[in-house]
């Protein structure tokens, strides 16, 4: 049953765990919802690969969505290479791989009367495939043909997808390129999602609350961070720009940039942040008087 931020607790179907070749999530239950947050093509072929062989092999239909970096036919040929056996189970129709536009899209836009149209494909997508005698099915869904204008309407669909798939035998991987996030946007994303992963030194990791501070952080530059912290501490853009040697035009395209990446509205927000990031301390406002 659905909980408090889109968090779900378990049901009796779930002593069923599928296995999912992902080391730092091990075998999850069915009704399961993943996010990923990737940064080159490279991390979604690491990770999508080892879980539809895991799928394929276990008696799972299995249908991937693609988008940029990644096309259709790279995805074929990703996992074709890893996995030899890849032809036989394509051509008994165990795998479908379409684009993103295919799924998502009706009229060249994701709106919110396409929420329950595209869930509602799922639910039918899982039912023949019971029929056909797979286990259940698991699926991924790469985002990045999302734009910041439908953000709302997505967001919303991942959250009926949460609520709708904890009483199917279905396994959900959505795919984020995080550089098309902003901070905000990152915490909608995992408060969707029951699981949350991204790679760290190399190695793929659940994102914890205190990733997810990092992660925000990641995303700006030592210059950004600067600026943040001086505009936290309440000095004016003239003020900043002479402490940091640049013009205010720079320091107010600086500003602009964090809103943005951020997913921040106005000075208070922005004080705000620092706070819960320990970029506002004794020590950082003795540093920048």
């Amino acid at each position: 049953m659905p909980t408090r931020g889109g968090r779900r607790q378990a049901t009796t179907m779930d002593t069923n765990l599928r296995k999912t070749r992902i080391p730092s999530l091990g075998d999850v239950p069915w009704g399961t919802h993943i996010c990923q947050f990737y940064k080159t093509k490279e991390d979604l072929v690491d990770m999508l690969v080892p879980y539809f062989k895991a799928g394929l092999e276990n008696n799972e239909f299995c249908m991937w969505v693609t988008s940029d970096p990644l096309s259709d036919e790279e995805a074929r040929g990703a996992i074709r290479q890893a996995f030899p056996q890849f032809d036989r189970y394509a051509a008994r129709g165990q795998i479908e791989i379409v684009s993103h536009s295919e799924w998502y899209l009706k009229g060249g836009h994701f709106d919110l009367l396409d929420l329950q149209r595209v869930v509602q494909n799922w639910i039918k997508k899982l039912n023949h495939a019971l029929a056909r005698g797979y286990d259940g099915m698991r699926v991924t869904g790469n985002t990045a043909w999302l734009e910041h204008a439908g953000w709302g309407s997505f967001a919303a669909y991942e959250e009926a997808l949460n609520n709708a798939i904890g009483a199917h035998k279905l396994i959900v991987l959505c795919t984020y390129l995080l550089e098309k996030c902003n901070a905000l946007e990152v915490i909608d994303v995992v408060r969707t999602h029951q699981f949350a992963l991204m790679k760290w030194d190399g190695a793929w990791e659940r994102l914890e609350t205190t990733r997810m501070l990092e992660s925000a952080l990641l995303m700006l530059s030592e210059r950004e961070r600067e600026v943040l912290t001086f505009v936290a501490h309440g000095h004016t853009n003239q003020e900043i720009a002479d402490r940091l040697h640049i013009s205010v035009k720079t320091v107010e395209t600086y500003r602009a940039r964090l809103m943005e990446k951020l997913g921040l509205k106005s000075r208070a927000r922005l004080v705000r942040f620092a706070l819960e990031h320990g970029l506002l301390t004794h020590r950082t406002l003795a540093e920048t008087r």
